[in-house]
């Protein structure tokens, strides 16, 4: 994921600090670079960003009035040598306060608080089963900043990366920033099957098996040793 950002402070030596900052970071990019917040002011209405970080103290108009102006407010981590704004600027729910000069180990906590924050904006809106009568099972999901309907019957298998699920679909391929646990308790035990820490699988889409592993089609999917035994259940009606 690539992350946006404006620098608007009145010191040009400290935009060039966070910049070079950010620049040793992968994921994001700065979009624009203000001494002047009315010019920044005017940018955003045009371009919108993912992150600000916005100097508390600059002359005409301050950084806390700037961030009161904005309809739209992107996430935002304030900067300022004055250690006394640090409470009115969390009251407006920034997501951090760097104090001048700012460190990188300071620098990168701040990032990760950005970070923390995008996650849970960004989970899924709607991780539960859903139907009615004239539409069939489904969930969604969040996926390249948009919420994917998924319908339950084209799912094939979905498959663990680490902080992401992959959901294999008879449409193509969907990633998530999902646990695959959290969708083991989700979707419908009588119709999905957990069979390695990895991977959960559609029964009615197990096209052969062995003691070993099975088939989803021509993709052959692992049975972790934990799960044999239900695998072997639910298959084999041991």
């Amino acid at each position: 994921m690539l992350y946006t950002c404006y620098i608007i402070d009145d010191e040009p030596i400290a935009i060039e600090i966070i910049e070079s900052y950010l620049l040793r970071l992968e994921g994001f990019t700065v979009a624009g670079k203000f001494t002047n917040p009315v010019k920044a002011f005017e940018a955003l209405q045009q371009q919108p960003v993912d992150l600000l970080f916005l100097d508390i103290q600059m002359p005409g108009l301050t950084g806390l009035e700037f961030l009161q102006s904005l309809r739209r407010k992107p996430e935002v981590i304030l900067t300022t040598a004055y250690r006394e704004f640090a409470l009115e600027g969390f009251e407006l729910d920034a997501a951090d306060y760097l104090l001048k000069p700012i460190s990188f180990d300071r620098f990168l906590k701040a990032i990760g608080k950005f970070q923390t924050r995008v996650r849970k904006a960004e989970s899924p809106v709607s991780l539960k089963i859903q139907a009615s009568e004239v539409e069939a099972p489904h969930l969604f999901v969040r996926a390249d900043r948009k919420n994917v309907r998924v319908l339950l019957d084209e799912i094939l298998y979905l498959e663990s990366l680490k902080d992401y699920v992959r959901i294999v679909t008879t449409q193509g391929k969907i990633t998530t920033k999902e646990t695959i646990t959290h969708f083991e308790e989700v979707l419908p035990p009588a119709r999905f099957l957990r069979v390695h820490r990895s991977f959960i699988v559609a029964k009615d889409k197990i096209t052969a098996h062995s003691a070993d592993g099975l088939d989803i089609g021509k993709t052959p999917i692992p049975v972790g040793r934990m799960y044999k035994l239900a695998v072997e259940k639910e298959i084999l009606g041991k």
